[in-house]
């Protein structure tokens, strides 16, 4: 292999895997309600909230930003026209999409039963007005957002490709960003009504997104024209010191967490730091693809995005089982978080396997053709 050879995207498949461990990590260092372990004492909070600011070195951002390579990728090898485009994303994205917010808009009975407040998740699931937020914005469960997000940045794909020719265009991820924390901050300070104010912010989420778009399009760009061995290796270490310097700025973020028991508001350099923080570790891979990286990446990663949509299952159901049979109070928050975690993420990857193997499941974790997709193969319709 020449120095200026591509290698297999092993790297880019190890990168999917991390940014699945991440996730499933963040979500596994709360207590039952989403919090730093609020009831707790401060010393007890240390570890799963160092803990917390390690697994978001690869959050959900993160997978924004791999499904936006995957996509510069597509489209600069099939130069397909905009409408095919969007319509193989939707059906790739909003279909397992109400599937799954469907399933969590119930699945929630589950803890909220073993915790008392099944009264409050009824009263939501049977106000019809709730079921716009569930199918539009994800909001049946704390993870759905990403689905209907990632369609929204995929309609503006025509904006990001200038940034695969330009590499420059990625730095717009910096303003981007800071507009959407700007006009966030605006919009939080108005006397609007809620449900209004959620679409709000939400499609300032999505333009503030697509920066990411031009950031990943950009890191297509420069792989694709070929980064040679040697220049890789300065990639690599100068992403690992824009990952510590972006950590860094994130500790009076966590300390306030620690502090007080809730997670604060992220602003200046916490904000900048914890989104910025998934471009750093993106070159940080990028500057290792000519390491000997195991095919067993690609064997993972064809489950991190399952691993995405089922992970707070299994999490709920540990919950439960910790609540129930009494042992989560027998355990310090450290003893919670890791037990939490190390259920979770094999779990997690074994659910995600389990339901690939169903042929008239893995359509739902994005590994196969919905059924009546299949029923068309079978007869040979539209050919």
């Amino acid at each position: 292999m020449t120095d200026r050879a591509k290698p297999r995207l092993l790297w880019f498949d190890a990168n999917r895997v991390f940014a699945a461990m991440g996730v499933v990590l963040i979500h596994s260092t709360t207590d039952f309600g989403g919090l730093p372990f609020a009831q707790s004492d401060q010393s007890e909070r240390v570890i799963p909230v160092f803990l917390r600011s390690l697994g978001e070195f690869s959050g959900s951002e993160m997978f924004f930003m791999f499904s936006l390579f995957l996509m510069a990728m597509r489209v600069d090898k099939k130069m397909p026209e905009y409408g095919t485009v969007i319509g193989q994303q939707a059906k790739r994205l909003l279909v397992p999409f109400v599937f799954w917010a469907v399933f969590y808009a119930f699945f929630r009975l589950i803890k909220a039963d073993a915790f008392g407040y099944a009264p409050e998740i009824w009263s939501q699931i049977t106000n019809t007005s709730n079921w716009a937020g569930y199918l539009i914005l994800g909001s049946s469960q704390y993870h759905m957002h990403f689905l209907p997000t990632l369609f929204a940045l995929f309609l503006f794909y025509p904006v990001m490709r200038v940034a695969t020719r330009y590499p420059i265009f990625g730095f717009g991820l910096l303003v981007t960003l800071g507009v959407m924390n700007n006009a966030q901050a605006f919009v939080w300070g108005l006397d609007l009504d809620v449900a209004l104010r959620d679409y709000v912010i939400r499609a300032l989420k999505v333009f503030g997104y697509v920066g990411y778009g031009l950031a990943a399009f950009a890191i297509y760009g420069l792989w694709k024209d070929g980064i040679p061995r040697g220049e890789s290796r300065l990639v690599r270490r100068v992403a690992f010191y824009l990952a510590g310097l972006a950590y860094v700025s994130t500790v009076p973020f966590y300390a306030v967490a620690h502090d007080t028991g809730a997670w604060g508001f992220r602003d200046g350099w916490d904000f900048y730091g914890h989104f910025l923080m998934p471009v750093c570790i993106f070159f940080v891979f990028l500057g290792g693809q000519f390491l000997q990286w195991s095919s067993r990446w690609s064997i993972l990663a064809q489950f991190s995005f399952g691993v995405y949509l089922v992970h707070p299952l299994i999490i709920d159901l540990f919950d439960v089982f910790l609540f129930k049979t009494g042992l989560s109070q027998m355990m310090f928050p450290w003893m919670i978080v890791v037990a939490r975690y190390g259920v979770a993420l094999p779990g997690s990857f074994a659910l995600a396997y389990g339901i690939s193997r169903v042929s008239s499941l893995a359509w739902t974790i994005g590994l196969g053709p919905a059924p009546w997709e299949r029923v068309k193969l079978k007869t040979g319709a539209g050919v």
